[in-house]
């Protein structure tokens, strides 16, 4: 997703209400605007290249998107070929009349097209109604598609894909480019759709959006008031204590994980409870972590992270129900949410708390506490999240491909930071570190969350660039990476 500050996501149905309160009588048409945009795409993934650009137009819109921006590369002096399937007369009123410039231009239309020597291929077939499954003749259209080895602009979203929830319904396209109109759409940020955008950019088409609801890309912008240099005259304790507590036998390394990604991130003091006592009395690869029992460091932390390889014992069950009774911001994860999904008792004692809640669940993870399946979750990303939140009034991440951090408000975002590298083992204990190390420090729920997930993949990111995975990226490099960029961000508004 190209950069744009503070980035609008909207779903489609806040897209028809605006198309319908500001495209009747819109000059040019939106239909114009859009085509315009991709046509300008276009001509700049050709540069100098000669070739054929081959536009497959649908029966709906965003065929009729498809015939503008085969008018406009045409006049442009490229060679066009246009394959619709669909019946000319059975368009749309604005697809109709595309469907007639590009006519009068002099174009033309097959019924069909093979693979050939394209220098590009539009996608224009299906745009952002697709609710069911894609099958038949259209499916096979897809597929070809996919089979070319020339870049693939999409209109607006990949056709086959779901551009509310990111399901890929049968077969969608994979396009090396999408021209997405308006605003982004949650379905290309999340799931399966950062695999079939490719490069995306948005184009507002000149629209009024500020009274649009909808989302926001998650950016350092996002939570730029708090990133602040500290003031010289500062000890270990202006900047707060980090309890973890976790550390089961055989899990003291989830425990470990989130203590050193805590200090990495600027806790004053770091404090960790092994729920295994007999396991280590010091962490001598991390001396500066202070191992306690895990009944004693509740007391001692600021903020409390619980749930890091915490288990399901007996004993896990009696520090989750003290947890819960932290008064300070509280962050919950792994085998604390399990506990949460397999104890009413403890939600009731969650929806009652009156400080900070955080909650971190994979897709698993929030199916137990919602009471249904992963797919069921998968198949609607934003809808679960929002629902955890407002249910257990608690700030959460629902973490995947596009993370979805929800507010209790029923607010919500989406990261795009980060790639296939952290699918292993103890990121996300890194991740939860990072949490209870900002929340230690002062910061607010609404910003550390988001912030700390933005800088999770970030760091990600950044050892990607420097040549570290995906394959083989660990857990435990991702800390060092997070300090570099989140004293970077500091520096570069220090300016």
């Amino acid at each position: 997703m190209n950069a744009h500050t503070a980035q609008r996501i909207l779903p489609v149905a806040d897209i028809r209400r605006i198309e319908a309160a500001q495209g009747v009588n819109a000059s040019p048409p939106l239909m114009e605007r859009a085509g315009l945009a991709a046509a300008r795409c276009a001509l700049a993934l050709f540069g100098e290249r000669e070739g054929v650009v081959l536009v497959v137009a649908g029966p709906g819109n965003n065929g009729g998107d498809g015939y503008v921006v085969a008018r406009l590369l045409r006049e442009a002096g490229r060679e066009v070929v246009v394959a619709s399937m669909a019946d000319p007369d059975r368009l749309p009123p604005d697809a109709a009349a595309a469907y007639g410039a590009w006519m009068a231009a002099g174009g033309s239309v097959v019924d069909d097209f093979v693979g050939g020597q394209w220098a590009l291929v539009v996608d224009a077939l299906l745009g952002i109604g697709v609710t069911r499954p894609v099958e038949g003749r259209l499916a096979e259209w897809i597929e070809r598609i996919n089979a070319f080895s020339c870049p693939v602009l999409s209109l607006d979203v990949p056709s086959g894909l779901d551009a509310d929830t990111g399901v890929v319904y049968g077969v969608a396209v994979r396009a090396t480019h999408t021209a997405t109109f308006i605003a982004a759409k949650p379905g290309l940020l999340t799931l399966d759709g950062p695999d079939h955008c490719g490069t995306c950019s948005v184009h507002d088409l000149e629209l009024d959006l500020d009274k649009a609801g909808g989302g926001r890309v998650i950016q350092p912008d996002s939570f730029a008031a708090w990133l602040k240099p500290r003031a010289r005259n500062s000890h270990k304790g202006t900047h707060g204590e980090a309890g973890i507590v976790g550390g089961a036998a055989g899990m003291a390394g989830a425990a470990l994980l989130a203590g050193r990604a805590a200090l990495r991130l600027g806790a004053g003091r770091v404090y960790v409870g092994m729920l295994d006592a007999q396991v280590l009395s010091v962490d001598v690869l991390q001396p500066e972590l202070m191992l306690r029992p895990a009944g004693d460091v509740p007391q001692l932390a600021s903020a409390l992270l619980v749930g890091c390889g915490l288990g399901q014992s007996e004993a896990a069950l009696q520090i989750m129900r003290r947890a819960l009774a932290f008064d300070g911001p509280l962050i919950i994860d792994a085998d604390g949410l399990n506990l949460l999904g397999a104890q009413p008792a403890l939600v009731t004692l969650l929806q009652a708390r009156r400080r900070p809640t955080v909650l971190t669940p994979h897709p698993a993870e929030a199916g137990r506490l919602l009471r249904r399946d992963t797919h069921a979750v998968q198949a609607s990303r934003i809808a679960a999240a929002v629902e955890i939140a407002q249910s257990l009034r608690a700030h959460v991440v629902l973490k995947g491909c596009g993370s979805i951090v929800a507010t209790p408000q029923g607010g919500w975002s989406i990261n795009t930071s980060g790639h296939a590298g952290l699918a292993t083992a103890g990121t996300g204990d890194v991740l939860a570190g990072f949490i209870v190390a900002l929340l230690a420090q002062g910061w607010p729920a609404e910003a550390a969350l988001p912030a700390a997930v933005h800088l999770h993949g970030a760091a990600a990111d950044l050892l990607l660039k420097e040549g570290v995975g995906p394959i083989g990226l660990t857990a435990g490099e991702l800390a060092d990476a997070g300090r570099r960029l989140l004293n970077a961000w500091i520096a570069a508004r220090a300016v």
